[in-house]
């Protein structure tokens, strides 16, 4: 389709009116001058926490820093990520931790017990100050079932050293960690493939 000639009165039109929204736009990035380390929740039932997770994971190993993954929940099986970070050495620490989802395991004192193995292993992540950004996935799931302790998990967060950033991901965040959040997203499902009987695939699940 070939487009057609803009009238000048209405390229005219839109100049002014960017100039106006970038004005404005420009005006609201000037005014915010605090940097800190964020504490950010990806949670809800759709699709994409972890995914975006360590998408912040890439964007912060682009700038030559070193991030720290611990994995909650999921089971030490092969994932495409993990072996794309695997490229990036020893500035990724990466830490699968959990045995499986709890229908898998079906034993609730070695769920806690591996819980409390990777909230130590992140503890030590956090206290390296080598490391800027650590990624707790699926944390909100050990929450949810209470294999960890709510308000020693948000202490140990929210006491963390300034400048650290951490991630936390999985559905049904608690309500006192999305309070001591900075940023949380809700990741709402509209359609999933699974509804419709396709599988788990390589390169989208895992």
């Amino acid at each position: 389709m070939i487009n057609e000639p803009i009238d000048p009165r209405d390229a005219e039109r839109h100049r002014a009116k960017m100039a106006k929204r970038k004005a404005v736009q420009d005006a609201e990035v000037a005014s915010k001058n605090i940097e800190k380390g964020l504490l950010i929740v990806h949670s809800g039932p759709g699709k994409g926490k972890s995914t975006a997770a360590f998408g912040l994971a890439l964007r912060m190993l682009g700038y030559g820093r070193t991030v720290g993954i611990v994995q909650f929940i999921k089971g030490a099986w092969h994932t495409g990520e993990k072996d794309a970070f695997a490229a990036f050495g020893n500035r990724v620490k990466w830490h699968t931790m959990g045995e499986g989802f709890t229908w898998e395991t079906q034993d609730l004192a070695r769920d806690k017990a591996a819980a409390e193995r990777a909230f130590d292993k992140a503890r030590e992540l956090m206290d390296d100050p080598a490391v800027s950004l650590v990624i707790l996935d699926e944390l909100n799931i050990a929450l949810r079932y209470e294999y960890l302790d709510l308000n020693d998990v948000i202490d140990v967060l929210t006491s963390r050293r300034p400048d650290l950033h951490v991630v936390i991901t999985g559905r049904n965040a608690k309500p006192a960690l999305i309070e001591a959040a900075d940023l949380v997203t809700e990741m709402q499902l509209v359609k999933h493939h699974f509804a419709a009987g396709v599988k788990a695939q390589v390169g989208i699940e895992f």
